[in-house]
């Protein structure tokens, strides 16, 4: 199993890029960031100056979508870092959430995120590919590289991260709930006609190494608000018929709201509806043996990588806990 982290923007950047710098120490294998540029600072910048202080990891954000930016422009930008630094960089994309809605706009529909993926995963990759009318080609992309992995929970999304993602993501860390989503992808995989085993699946949720728990939960209970956002659109879109696990929908029926001044805050206001239970199951907590046993569960459904969503007050405390405590040991290596 690869590790990631997951960081946002906040400034100043070089605190990202020193903690970005921290994880590769402590053995992690990819980067990750927001991805909402009213919210936060600028990813796409930070990523080259986390690429030049770094050697191995593999950087880009979780996730960008295919509405505030023309789609020749994400894949230049990954073309251009990639050819910069060694096809270091991977597209964690989906519909949109806070970077269009704070916007006022809404997301995109499904199809235009297939697409999306198609023209920039062929672009960066140096292939030519129809958009706008028009046969589009990067001359100078010489041997580029990019996977593209969907973040996704409805089952429409779900089915078309089957038919066109190298790769899956699925932001809670509930191995029923993973399990659900995972088998849902490789059977829409199977039935576009490719190989189910050859998509990577990545779990992402917060994680926080201590022991005590009461405080650890007020400062992830926040990631049950956003998770519980996303599945409000799932819910007005289907009802809760179970075309996703009711383990998903329930929680949500106290949800008053959101606010997205407060989006991935630690201690924000508008997420008392998310109980106890629910962080328990969406995040990994506590002692170092319950992140093992957790990411043990998960390692056995399939799943590729863990990806910490590092949104506390305990961010190098639980990097350097995973470094020496957790990473070596899933790995099976000495440290």
């Amino acid at each position: 199993m690869d590790f990631g982290v997951v960081f946002q923007c906040d400034p100043p950047a070089s605190t990202v890029v020193e903690l970005a710098r921290k994880a590769e120490d402590a053995g992690f294998g990819y980067v990750w960031t927001f991805d909402s540029h009213l919210l936060w600072q600028e990813p796409f910048v930070i990523y080259s100056q986390i690429l030049a202080n770094t050697h191995r990891v593999i950087v880009g954000p979780m996730v960008t979508n295919p509405g505030t930016r023309d789609w020749t422009v994400i894949a230049s930008q990954f073309a251009t870092l990639n050819e910069m630094f060694g096809n270091r960089t991977i597209c964690g994309i989906g519909r949109g959430d806070s970077a269009l809605r704070t916007l006022g706009a809404k997301p995109g529909t499904i199809g235009e995120m297939k697409q999306c993926v198609e023209v920039v995963r062929s672009l960066a990759r140096g292939e030519t590919v129809e958009y706008r009318g028009q046969q589009l080609k990067f001359a100078w992309v010489d041997d580029g590289a990019l996977e593209v992995w969907v973040a996704a929970y409805g089952p429409k999304a779900l089915a078309a991260t089957g038919e066109v993602g190298d790769g899956y993501i699925l932001q809670l860390a509930d191995p029923d709930i993973a399990e659900w989503m995972i088998t849902a992808v490789r059977r829409s995989a199977e039935q576009a006609g490719r190989d189910p085993m050859a998509i990577k699946f990545c779990v992402a949720a917060p994680a926080y190494v201590g022991d005590d728990l009461a405080h650890q939960r007020e400062q992830t209970r926040w990631f049950g608000g956003m998770v519980g956002n996303h599945v409000a659109d799932i819910v007005a879109r289907y009802g809760t018929n179970g075309a996703v696990p009711r383990a998903l929908t329930d929680y949500i029926e106290g949800r008053k709201g959101y606010d997205y001044a407060e989006h991935g805050r630690a201690g924000n206001t508008h997420t008392d509806f998310v109980p106890d239970e629910v962080v328990d199951r969406f995040c990994i907590l506590g002692p170092v043996e319950n992140h093992l046993a957790r990411l043990a569960e998960l390692k056995e459904l399939g799943v590729d990588q863990f990806a910490l969503y590092l949104q506390h007050d305990a961010k190098e405390e639980t990097l350097a806990a995973y470094g020496k405590d957790v990473i070596p040991v899933v790995q099976g290596v000495q440290r």
